[in-house]
């Protein structure tokens, strides 16, 4: 699927701005290779989003621009740092394909999570048997070694909540995926008292839309919109669907996807009433 979403977001708003800037200073592509020692194909390609540019070769850029904005100029720095840090998945790396590698990277450096979901719990949020379930239901073909490896590593994202700024995460499920029995009853009255300890508005926040509510404002199935801190300030989106993942950055489409949210949002029970029902559920598997 290319380079990671995050990856590819970022290159693309660098780009941009480094063109508009070096339009607005009225530099030609060729002065601008000349300055970082390149050929006017890699201006291009780093205009166009389709190659790094380091870190030396930035600030040279925005000296030759005259760009003197210290915020400006944080702003271009954050975007351009990709992937400095090691990531606590790279061990792991030969063995998974790149879309999922894109959701770890998604995952790894938002400061903000919101997830709607209408089928299961969210991987974030899964006990361990509720993933091995999950898990060896959706993907029939795999070993049992590789079912155990995919579960072990959903468990090790969960550190994210430790870190030192754990990302804000909301997430949003429909009532009935609570009440799907997966893997059984007490597997599932399990991971329903796990959402219950976890639940702590604001830093996590857990809603349920209820049946009772009807028709929701979904746009057609589960996603994902992670928030970047500034000076990043980058939105994206992750549809899920059969064979992997889509990866939207579009300002409009992401903004649908916003709205969308808040319409969920508004659709669904509080914190506090959905805790109440969920631990009624919880009971009835109990049972």
């Amino acid at each position: 699927m290319g380079q990671p979403a995050l990856r590819t977001a970022r290159r693309r708003r660098l780009g941009a701005e480094l063109k508009a800037r070096r339009e607005a200073a009225k530099v030609t592509p060729q002065a601008a290779a000349k300055a970082i020692h390149g050929d006017n194909s890699k201006i291009s390609r780093v205009e166009n989003g389709r190659h790094r540019v380091t870190r030396l070769e930035l600030e040279t850029l925005l000296n030759l621009y005259g760009v003197k904005d210290d915020k400006l100029r944080e702003w271009l720095i954050a975007l351009s740092a990709e992937g400095r840090k090691r990531s606590w998945w790279r061990q792991h790396s030969d063995a998974l394909p790149d879309a999922f590698k894109e959701l770890l990277m998604l995952e790894s450096d938002a400061a903000r999570i919101a997830a709607y979901q209408s089928e299961v719990v969210p991987g974030l949020l899964q006990t361990k048997e509720y993933a091995t379930a999950v898990i060896s239901g959706a993907a029939s073909q795999l070993t049992k070694e590789e079912v155990e490896f995919y579960v072990n590593l959903r468990i090790e994202r969960h550190a994210i909540f430790q870190r030192e700024n754990p990302p804000r995460y909301l997430c949003i499920v429909q009532e009935g995926v609570l009440r799907q029995a997966v893997g059984g009853s007490r597997v599932m009255a399990a991971q329903l008292r796990h959402l219950i300890d976890l639940s702590h508005p604001p830093e996590m926040t857990i809603q349920v839309i209820p049946f009772s509510q009807g028709a929701s404002t979904a746009t057609g199935g589960s996603f994902v919109l992670y928030s970047y801190p500034d000076p990043m300030d980058l939105d994206i989106v992750q549809v899920e669907y059969l064979d992997g993942a889509l990866y939207l950055e579009e300002d409009k489409t992401v903004e649908k996807y916003r709205n969308s949210l808040e319409g969920l949002r508004a659709s669904a029970l509080s914190s506090r009433q959905t805790i109440e029902l969920i631990s009624s559920i919880a009971r009835d598997f109990d049972e």
